[in-house]
């Protein structure tokens, strides 16, 4: 387990070489559906991600709303949702770092079990 963490923090800095801000010392390499099964754990916790753009809600709040998918996960934890001030187009691969939230409320009946919030969005080109 601990060689197969170390080998993913290895690949996931060569593969951010052009885009060092992304990656956050802290932050720990997940999968979509890691980060749902893993939130009690994650929660307050930085995290990265790494996968494709399936919807983008730009400007609610202050913030845009990009869910993310990776293809790991079942109908129930295949989706992230994570609020940035970056943003990216559907269909774009990104690399996502941000923390952890649990069951946000944002009022007028919006409200998120789990979110990866105040994230950097980096397109992978």
């Amino acid at each position: 387990m601990f060689v197969k963490k170390v080998l993913a923090l290895v690949f996931a800095g060569l593969v951010g070489l052009g885009a060092p801000a992304v990656f956050a010392a802290d932050a720990a390499v997940k999968t979509v559906a890691a980060v749902h099964q893993e939130k009690a754990e994650l929660a307050g916790k930085s995290v990265q991600v790494e996968g494709k753009v399936a919807k983008v809600n730009n400007g609610i709040m202050g913030r845009n709303f990009v869910h993310v998918r990776d293809g790991s996960g079942d109908q129930n934890s295949n989706n992230l949702i994570v609020t940035s001030k970056d943003t990216a187009a559907v269909g774009d691969q990104v690399v996502v770092t941000g923390l952890v939230k649990l069951d946000r409320d944002f009022g007028s009946g919006y409200t998120y079990p789990l979110l990866v919030e105040e994230a950097s969005i980096s397109v992978k080109k």
